[in-house]
């Protein structure tokens, strides 16, 4: 995985630093997220990889499926993509991109697992306090996992900030075996 992050790592650069000076962060965020999905899917991800296909034709395959939200910019983007033989990248790109975007404008996604539903003050009172502690804005995505038995499971980056009562009767038995 780290051999595709160094290949799509300059070609997000570029489209994060493009959509930066011309002030369409969002725009290319939603363009590139689309291009994403579609080269994610199997019978697109099979032609992008086909070697019968030229790369022309590949690019086209993909531009012809997302028309709509991609602009000439986004375009020639694409098609520089599919001369570089790049294209199957383009979801490792979006990922890349996203994280500069998010560094960019000071927001992190957290996700939050938790044994029972969250209600929306709890969720806002968590957001709060990880807004704090991390200088960002906080977006959460919540998740039920009723095996944690209590408690939640924060995950944002590479912080883990385990909460559980699954965690902890997990380290009280491995403190129990030392």
């Amino acid at each position: 995985m780290a051999d595709l992050n160094t290949l799509a790592r300059p070609y997000a650069k570029a489209a994060f630093e493009y959509a930066l000076s011309e002030g369409k962060l969002a725009d290319w965020s939603a363009m590139l997220g689309l291009v994403a999905e579609a080269a994610s899917n199997e019978e697109v991800k099979s032609a992008l990889i086909s070697p019968s296909l030229g790369n022309q034709d590949k690019a086209e395959i993909l531009l012809d499926i997302c028309k709509a939200k991609v602009d000439d910019k986004g375009r020639n983007f694409i098609l520089l993509l599919s001369e570089k033989g790049r294209l199957p990248l383009i979801p490792v790109i979006a990922d890349i991109y996203e994280a500069f975007k998010a560094e960019q404008e000071k927001s992190i996604e957290a996700e939050v697992t938790s044994a029972f539903d969250l209600n929306a003050e709890q969720q806002k009172q968590l957001a709060e306090s990880l807004r704090k502690r991390l200088d960002r804005e906080v977006t959460l995505k919540v998740v039920i996992d009723k095996r944690l038995i209590g408690g939640v499971v924060i995950r944002t980056g590479d912080l883990v900030i385990d909460g559980s009562i699954r965690g902890k009767l997990a380290k009280l038995a491995e403190s129990l075996k030392s």
